[in-house]
């Protein structure tokens, strides 16, 4: 078959096949696509660049760390910063290299380096349940090491849908070990402290408590909170563990052979005003100071407020001495006085006459012949007195609890009070405060502050010659030179101490510690001696006032304050028992010379060689010699002693007592509500006094 000319087509007759052209049409979308896809390709370059510098950069360093230039040796991180808990037999750990965590509150010690409270390293044992895979299996394990806690409350808290639980509390260091070592996933632990107290109840109203939060909530504890946390060096008491133990162990014996509701008893240095005890009874666990009853946990040496009866003629005496208003050869009637339905008497009398020395009247102890001495002295200066005393203010000491005394508004200050304040009813003092004012008698006539903090380096000379009455073994002749001229040594260098302020002559010092030492040798102490330690002291009871006012019969406080040995005063010891019981060997008593005063010779006998005194066996009738003072002075030539026919504080010749004072004398130290019923039961008896009878 052949074709014609027009058959064949022109790109064959135009020689070689050449390709043939298309018409190629790039829409918007196309190019959009295009454009993109190059600028990612640019961002991936980029990015990839990127990587390779910074991992060459990574190769480089620790090619030059470790190959280049290494570290030495010793420069190298060898521990990381929070070693891990180390898995090893709990019980062994304590014998290896294992450090326990610091703790941030500082220790506390007595005296002698014994620990009193301390902060131990403890964890928190928490537990994120999401993370558990067996939770009965977790809690059979944890029970192993706590087994204290409940299976079934464990397995119900590890079995929430929480992510965090807490399942124990201030754990031990060998619990945290020991529970690490079960290697239990979902188990943490948090760091923290507790706050311990070895010795249990020695010492616990005065170490106080801290919060859960280690801030201390009482005693020293809160009082030295700031200084506790900021500095880790141990502080360091006055108080010696030994006494206060001894102490403690006495003064229970006490309390419960005379069934007290309530004591203290307290020791302190009467050179330099540091404590050695302080015991206050009931007490309870400083580890559980939480759950103590509020009774246990009240301080009654600081915070107890007690009329301090006859122990405050101590300083009756001393302000008539002091102010040359009395010597000892004076007289003060010990004839019952009344004002009205208020009668001032004593328990018993018929043992001594109707007017009594100076002497006389400390050693029996007279209540009348006391407000007679407080009358001749005055309203104004007695004021003075107890103020500058610092009766009328809280004791200064480190701790947050001591309270302020109880006492009678100055502009209701009248006869009646000034008579009753004489022998110690009418106003009420801690403990403590009693405790100071017997010390400045007694140290050379110098208040201390006292202090729970160990005086390193502020100790006085204990070879400082003593007053030279004592000192030479001859008792001086009691002229008005014992009383007017000044000699030239005091008994101590207490002046020294820090906030001390002289209230005393040294003369009227050396004159009191006798007298002191006659209560004891034949006045109403004669149960507080302890033979080779020449105790002095003044017992005082005083009746309790009732809920609704007024005093109650047989109902007593009853106390001892004291100082041995008297020859070289050194040691303060304390003793009250609130409420005591008679027993039989009491024959029906509960004052002072039958419960309290037996208990101070006790303490002295078993404290005394622990404080390094010894009872002076070589020549103890020659310090008694230096010591003695009789009970009836001779009178000076030229001297018209206060008497019969010459007393100046005779009621009779003083203007009457209102029912006023009367009634508000009773009520000085009664709650507000007292104060109110006998109040309103005045106003029912037409003004009349409802103060019943005061016997001391």
């Amino acid at each position: 078959m052949t074709h014609g000319p027009t058959d064949t087509p022109d790109d064959m007759r135009d020689g070689p096949s050449r390709p043939a052209r298309m018409d190629v049409r790039v829409t918007g979308d196309d190019l959009r696509t295009r454009t993109a896809r190059e600028r990612t390709q640019s961002r991936l370059l980029v990015l990839s660049a990127g990587f390779f510098g910074l991992f060459g950069a990574v190769a480089l360093k620790l090619a030059t760390a470790t190959v280049i230039m290494p570290m030495a040796p010793e420069q190298r991180q060898i521990a990381p910063q929070v070693p891990p808990i180390p898995r090893s037999d709990p019980k062994g750990m304590l014998a290896g290299d294992f450090a326990l965590p610091q703790v941030h509150r500082a220790s506390v010690t007595d005296r002698n380096g014994q620990v009193l409270a301390i902060s131990l390293p403890v964890a928190q044992v928490y537990a994120n349940p999401q993370e558990m895979i067996d939770a009965q299996d977790t809690a059979r394990k944890l029970r192993t090491v706590l087994p204290a806690l409940d299976e079934a409350e464990l397995i119900r808290r590890l079995s929430t849908k929480k992510q965090f639980v807490y399942l124990a509390r201030d754990i031990s260091p060998i619990q945290e070990v020991a529970i690490n070592n079960l290697g239990i996933p979902g188990i943490y632990f948090e760091p923290g402290e507790r706050r311990h107290y070895p010795l249990g109840r020695v010492a616990a109203h005065i170490l106080g408590a801290v919060d859960i939060d280690d801030h201390g909530v009482a005693g020293i504890e809160r009082s030295m909170d700031k200084r506790l946390d900021r500095d880790r060096t141990p502080l360091r008491l006055s108080l010696d563990v030994r006494i206060q133990a001894v102490v403690r162990d006495e003064l229970a014996a006490a309390k419960d052979l005379f069934q007290a509701i309530g004591a203290c008893a307290i020791v302190m240095d009467v050179n330099t005003g540091e404590i050695i005890a302080m015991v206050s009874l009931p007490d309870y666990d400083a580890n559980d100071f939480g759950r103590a009853d509020p009774d246990a946990r009240f301080n009654r040496a600081v915070t107890g407020m007690y009329e301090p009866g006859s122990t405050f003629k101590l300083q009756t005496a001393a302000m008539a001495l002091q102010l040359g208003v009395a010597h000892p050869w004076d007289r003060f009637s010990s004839i019952p006085i009344h004002i009205g339905r208020f009668t001032i008497a004593d328990m018993k009398s018929d043992h001594f006459a109707p007017w009594l020395t100076l002497n006389e009247v400390m050693a029996y102890s007279s209540n009348p012949a006391a407000a007679h001495m407080a009358l001749d002295v005055g309203a104004q200066r007695q004021q003075e007195w107890l103020r500058g005393m610092g009766f009328f203010a809280p004791v200064p000491i480190e701790l947050p609890e001591a309270g302020r005394p109880i006492v009678p508004q100055m502009r209701n200050w009248g006869i009646s009070t000034v008579m009753t304040v004489g022998f110690g009813h009418g106003v009420a003092e801690p403990p403590l405060a009693i405790v100071r004012g017997t010390a400045a008698t007694v140290n050379g006539g110098i208040l201390l502050h006292p202090t729970l903090m160990a005086r390193d380096g502020e100790q006085p000379d204990d070879t400082a010659p003593l007053t030279p009455a004592v000192a030479d073994g001859a008792a001086p002749t009691l002229t008005p030179a014992v009383l007017t001229t000044p000699e030239t040594t005091e008994t101590t260098n207490a002046a020294s101490m820090p906030g001390a302020t002289r209230v005393i002559s040294p003369e009227i010092s050396a004159l009191l510690r006798r007298i002191l030492r006659l209560d004891v040798t034949k006045g109403t102490g004669k149960t507080a001696e302890s033979p080779g330690y020449f105790v002095g002291g003044k017992t005082g009871t005083a009746e309790k006032i009732g809920p609704h006012g007024g005093y109650l019969k047989h109902v007593n406080i009853a106390a001892f304050t004291s100082i041995f040995p008297m020859n070289a005063p050194h040691y303060a010891v304390y003793v009250m028992l609130d409420s005591p019981k008679a027993t039989p060997q009491t024959h029906g008593w509960t004052t002072a010379a039958w419960n309290a005063a037996p208990t101070v010779s006790k303490i002295v006998t078993r404290v005394g060689p622990m404080l390094g005194l010894f009872p002076n066996t070589a020549n103890p009738q020659a310090v008694e010699d230096a010591l003695a003072i009789p009970l009836e002075p001779a009178v000076p030539h030229g001297y018209r002693p206060l008497g019969p026919g010459n007393d100046p504080g005779d009621p009779r010749n003083l203007p009457k007592a209102t029912a006023h004072e009367a009634a508000h004398t009773a009520s000085a130290t009664q709650t507000p509500r007292a104060r109110l019923h006998a109040a309103r039961a005045e106003q029912a008896s037409s003004g009349r006094p409802t103060h019943p009878e005061v016997r001391g």
